[in-house]
C-alpha cells in the first residue's frame, strides 16, 4: 500500500470492468423492459449481445478473484456481519478492510443474481436465432419455460433495485471519495484513515 498522500484502490482494469459491466446491465434492462412499456424497436439482437458480454465479464472477473486476487476480501462473514450490527446499535463507526460490509453484501448479491441472469439468458438463447445457431422453442415444455422467464425477470428486478440503491449510495458525499476511486482509481490518505483500517487492508499481489 502505498504511504503518500494518494491509496491505490483499484487497477485500471478494474475499473474498465466495472463501468463496461455497468452499461451491460443498463442496457440489457432498458431493452428487456422497453418491449414490455410500448417501445418498439429491434430489441433482441441487442440484448442478446449484451448479455454475451456481460457474461464474457463476469467469467474473466471471476477467473481473476480466484487465481490472481485474494477472493475473500470481497466475501462477508458472518462475523464481520455480526460486528457490523453490533457497531449500528453502538452507534460507533466500524472501520473496515479494503471493502465495507454493506460493499461485501452489494458484491454478494450481485454475484447470486448474475448466475441466476446468466443461465436463465443462455437458455433463453436457444430460442432465438444467432449467427451461430438456429432457433429451438422446443428443448423445454411449456412449464418450464415458464419458470426460466420467471427467474429471468425477477434477477432483472433484483438489477434494478441494486443500480437504484448503488446509484444513491455512490452519490451522497461521504461515499463519494468511493466513486472517485472507481474513475481515477486511488482515495486520499485521510478517506483511508478516516473509514479503513490498515491492519484489515491486506491485497493478495496481483499478477495483471
Amino acid at each position: 500500500m502505498s504511504s503518500d498522500s494518494k491509496i491505490v484502490r483499484h487497477k485500471l482494469q478494474d475499473r474498465i470492468f466495472h463501468w463496461v459491466m455497468a452499461l451491460c446491465m443498463i442496457m440489457l434492462i432498458f431493452t428487456g423492459i422497453s418491449p414490455v412499456i410500448g417501445i418498439e424497436f429491434d430489441w433482441v439482437p441487442i440484448h442478446w449481445i449484451s448479455g454475451t458480454i456481460f457474461t464474457i465479464l463476469i467469467i474473466w472477473h471471476l477467473i481473476r478473484s480466484i487465481f490472481f486476487q485474494d477472493i475473500f476480501s470481497m466475501w462477508i462473514s458472518f462475523s464481520e456481519i455480526r460486528s457490523f450490527i453490533i457497531a449500528i446499535f453502538r452507534n460507533r463507526v466500524l472501520k473496515s478492510g479494503k471493502y465495507s460490509i454493506p460493499q461485501k453484501l452489494l458484491h454478494n448479491t450481485v454475484t447470486v443474481i448474475s448466475l441466476v441472469a446468466i443461465i436463465t439468458g443462455i437458455l433463453l438463447m436457444v430460442r432465438i436465432d444467432t449467427p451461430l445457431w438456429e432457433r429451438n422453442p422446443y428443448l423445454f415444455d411449456q412449464s418450464t419455460w415458464g419458470w426460466i422467464y420467471v427467474f429471468h425477470g425477477l434477477s432483472s428486478l433484483c438489477f434494478i433495485s441494486i443500480i437504484i440503491i448503488h446509484i444513491y449510495f455512490a452519490i451522497r458525499p461521504e461515499k463519494f471519495f468511493y466513486t472517485r476511486s472507481m474513475v481515477f482509481g486511488s482515495i486520499s490518505k485521510k478517506d483511508f484513515d478516516d473509514n479503513h483500517d490498515d491492519k484489515l487492508w491486506v491485497n493478495k499481489e496481483e499478477s495483471f
